[in-house]
Order: C-alpha cells, then structure tokens, then sequence
C-alpha cells in the first residue's frame, strides 16, 4: 500500500489545478526525501518537469523541489541531459516577465554541476529580442546576468545565481575559452569584463559567484596577457588587442583605506590609487581567498610574475595579511609573496631585501634560500 506522501506525488499530475497546487506545496517541505521523488522509474521528475509550465504558484513550489533535489546524480542527469527541459527553462528565464527567474537562475546553477551542460556554450536558440542580439544561449544568459543585475531587467529577479551557473562552466576548457576571448559578433568584448565589473556589488551571492568565474577562467593560461593587459588596445596582444584590465578588480576587494609610502605606489595601477578614506576591504573572508588564489594562478608564468611585481601587488598584499584576521586569508598571501618577491633563476640575490620587516610582515616575508613553493599551493583546486 502506498503511503499518504506516496499518494501526494501522484497528484503531481492530476488534471485539476487546484489538486495540482496543493500537492507542488505541501510536497516542498518533503523535498529532503530523495527516495520520494525517485518512485516508477523518476515519474515524480517527469511531472516536476512539466509543472516548471503551470501556473506561477505551481511553477515555484516545482522549482523549490528541482532546486533541493537536483544534488542526486540520477535526478541531476534527468534534468540535465534533457534538450527539451533545458529550452523550457532558458525561454522561460530569458523572459522579461517571468516571476520565478531567480528559481530558474538557482536551477540552473545546480545542473552545471553535470558536465553535459557544456553543451549551453554551443547551444543556439530563438533570440528574445528585449535582451540580447545573440542567438547563442550563454550570451543571452550573460545578458541577463549584466542587463538584469538589481531587477533592471526583470522587476521580480536579479540573476545573481547565475554568476554561480558561470563559475561552474569556466571549469571546463570550453568555458574558459569563452570566458577569456574576445567574441568577434560583440564588439571584439571579452565576456568576462562584463563579469568582472561586479567584484564590489552589494549581493554577496554575486560578488562570491564572480570571485569563482574569474578565478576558474585564470585557469586558462594562453589567457593571462589579455587577463593582466591594463591597456584596452594593447598592440603587445594578438588581434583584436584587446586587454581586459582584470587586476583592479581582483585587487581591490583585497584593499582598505590604508596609506602606502611613495615607493610602493610608484607603478600601481591608477585605480588603486588615491582610494577613499572610508575604503573598506571585502569582508567575506572566502571571496579575499578566492582573489588571491586567482592571484597565484598569474605566478604560473615568468610574465605573469613580472606584472605582479611591476604594478605593486606586494605591498596590497602585505596590508592585507596586516589588516586581516584570519588564518587561510593570511596564508594565500604567505603563498602569493613567496612567489612574487622570491627572485627569478639567474638574478642575484639582493642582500638584506628582507631587513627591516617586523612583525606579521615580517614573519610574511622570511623565505628560505632556494625554498620552492608545491605546486598544489600554486593551483588551486577549482571550487
């Protein structure tokens, strides 16, 4: 005999609206219950997908279920690797009037963690035309993340989810590419300066979300010179040229209203110049670590390395450390100076470089001749 919560289920596709309703709602606060949702071969699954289509109410209660019971690898491969649902959620969340986008952008997010959501880089569809010119659905998503920030798209919905939906796919090469490459049919625009811009945003959800794609696409090392480039036209790049001026964005969520002496400022870039004096530093202590962990990615190269030290990072970093209680933000900056102030093969060491550093900094700073730093504190493993 079925249970009552059995037989609940099956009014998921009763044929009254009401009923309908009724079940979607009561079956939310179930949703821990995966085994629930998994009975005659997923049916539960099949009628969640088909009541994404109802009635908004309806709809909501059947993505709250999505959202919560996608982590199954079973269900996460039934809702990820179906064509069909895929498009039902992208018209639905690319339309200006849908009042469940949030719960789409939170859905969305949950099945890039399936590796066949690649294919939402490749993939073309209709163009709504209130929001984007492209007909490929990762630009149309990025419009909406960029155009939709704050509710200026759609009044019920800010997108902030999908930054973590990019995230996800800039750990695969084929998202990495993307995000890093000038899109000719855009204005030769690198999407990830879109991304990027919104490393200070109010949302923490956002700023965390940003903070892991611009971190998952340093990945990409053939990158790093367009990433570290501060010139829009830099004529050092290959065509288009196009520099994306990363480094402000990284830097300063690392940085507060302290004062630095005129030989650290001479080379920092102009934007970390002559901050307010009410500048505060991010306070989330895993976005810091995430920037600084994006950080060492660029000391994979020896270039990489140069630009660090030509544009001051070290003293950033070093206030950081400084100014900053915690335990794993203060060693992804030991991590990063060992690197950027230890010198190259071939150069001389200079004698008491390191004399005169006190305290933290100076604890920060004493390396061992000929130390090495382990390549798995160099990469960091994606998030």
């Amino acid at each position: 005999m079925p249970t009552e919560l059995e037989e609940l289920v099956e009014f998921l596709h009763h044929g009254n609206t009401q009923i309908r309703q009724v079940a979607a709602e009561h079956l939310t606060g179930y949703s821990k219950d995966i085994a629930l949702f998994k009975r005659n071969q997923l049916e539960p699954i099949k009628d969640l997908k088909l009541l994404v289509k109802d009635y908004p109410p309806i709809a909501k209660n059947a993505l709250t279920i999505l959202i919560n019971i996608s982590h199954d690898d079973e269900i996460l491969k039934s809702l990820a690797k179906d064509d069909a649902f895929v498009e039902t959620l992208l018209s639905r969340i690319t339309n200006q009037k849908e009042p469940n986008a949030n719960e789409l952008a939170m859905l969305l997010a949950n099945m890039a963690k399936d590796d066949s959501m690649q294919r939402i880089l490749e993939l073309k569809r209709d163009v709504p035309k209130a929001l984007s010119t492209s007909p490929r659905a990762i630009d149309q998503l990025l419009d909406c993340f960029v155009k939709g920030a704050g509710g200026a798209y759609n009044k019920d919905a800010d997108f902030d989810y999908l930054s973590y939906f990019f995230a996800d796919l800039a750990k695969f090469e084929q998202g990495r590419t993307y995000f890093t490459t000038p899109q000719s049919h855009d204005s030769d625009i690198i999407p990830l300066t879109k991304v990027q811009v919104f490393t200070d945003h109010p949302s923490h959800i956002r700023r965390l979300g940003v903070a892991s794609v611009i971190k998952n696409s340093a990945f990409h090392i053939p990158s790093h010179p367009t990433l570290l480039s501060n010139l829009p036209d830099d004529p050092s790049l290959p065509p288009p040229h196009q520099g994306a001026n990363l480094l402000p964005y990284i830097l300063l969520p690392l940085m507060g209203p302290e004062e630095y002496a005129d030989e650290d400022t001479e080379g920092m870039l102009d934007e970390l110049q002559l901050l307010e004096p009410d500048k505060e530093r991010e306070k989330d202590k895993e976005i810091m670590k995430t920037h600084l962990e994006t950080l060492l990615l660029f000391t994979t190269t020896r270039e990489g390395r140069d630009v660090l030290r030509r544009v001051k990072v070290y003293p950033i970093v070093r206030e950081c450390h400084l100014q900053v209680e915690d335990e794993e933000v203060r060693e992804a900056c030991d991590r990063l100076v060992q690197v950027i102030m230890r010198k190259e093969e071939g150069e001389e060491e200079e004698e008491g470089a390191m004399e005169g550093q006190g305290g933290e900094a100076g604890k920060m700073l004493a390396l061992q001749q000929g130390e090495e730093v382990d390549e798995e504190e160099k990469i960091v493993e994606i998030l």
